[in-house]
């Protein structure tokens, strides 16, 4: 069994120590700080064997280098296009590479749009999706296109089943669903989903995982599709020719923007 440890860093981050249960070697996914790193293998008694990123951003790889030094030799893992804008790299992965550390595997899968490089680890039921996709939403468009997004979160991560755990980058699941409720305020789903993470964070716990179900079911970047996220976003979308739910994913990603 798969035990997923969410260590809180920088201001609104989180870094995640993998490993299987009852073992002491672990990964780290998107270490963006060594100290809270170090911290937490020292009080789990684990031994880190391999750095993960999702990408380039320096709020997911600076603590590469200082848990290199302080750790010994790891592999630093980032896609092959993050050559060079990833500290300590290593390893180059592709789309469809297949990671074996740890007793443990991970498909990678390329998921371009916050970053042209970003890609998210999948595999024992869960996914690291680092800033492509978050609680209730998405990463903002530094890079890539609507259409990579929209692809990248509906198809390439649409693949998963339901009950995969999204693991996720930041805290920001209440701000996220606080604007998806602005688009779809008489979605169930979502209204429940809100009142729950509320009193997860009133009692000062992760809003973290949640499931690609639960995604489906009220982050609005993965419902294009839904006649009351449309209705909700009229002004904003083309007023001649067919509106399919890229032109939908972008006006949703410009109100988020401004929200």
């Amino acid at each position: 069994m798969l035990e997923v440890r969410p260590v809180a860093c920088l201001r609104d981050n989180y870094a995640y120590l993998v490993g299987l249960k009852g073992q002491p070697e672990v990964v780290v996914v998107d270490p963006s700080e060594a100290e809270p790193i170090a911290a937490a293998l020292a009080a789990g008694g684990q031994r880190l064997v391999a750095l993960l990123n999702t990408h380039h951003h320096y709020d997911h790889v600076g603590g590469n280098e200082a848990l290199v030094a302080r750790f010994g030799p790891l592999p630093v893992v980032a896609h092959q296009t993050d050559r060079g804008r990833v500290p300590g790299q290593t390893v180059e992965v592709l789309a469809g590479d297949v990671l074996s550390y740890a007793g443990m595997r991970f498909e990678v899968l390329h998921v371009p749009g916050h970053t042209l490089g970003a890609v998210a680890y999948a595999g024992h039921g869960v996914v690291f999706t680092g800033d492509t996709l978050f609680a209730g939403g998405c990463g903002r468009l530094f890079e890539g296109t609507a259409a990579m997004m929209h692809h990248s979160l509906n198809v390439t991560l649409g693949q998963l089943p339901d009950d995969s755990l999204v693991y996720p980058g930041h805290e920001y699941t209440e701000n996220n669903l606080r604007f998806a409720l602005t688009l779809e305020p008489t979605n169930e789903a979502l209204r429940r989903w809100s009142a729950a993470v509320e009193a997860q964070r009133r009692a000062g716990q992760p809003s973290v995982p949640s499931s690609l179900g639960q995604e489906r079911a009220g982050n609005p970047f993965l419902r294009c599709a839904s006649p009351a996220l449309r209705a909700s976003l009229a002004e904003r979308l083309p007023t001649s020719g067919p509106v399919d739910e890229v032109a939908v994913f972008a006006a949703a990603r410009a109100a988020k923007d401004a929200f």
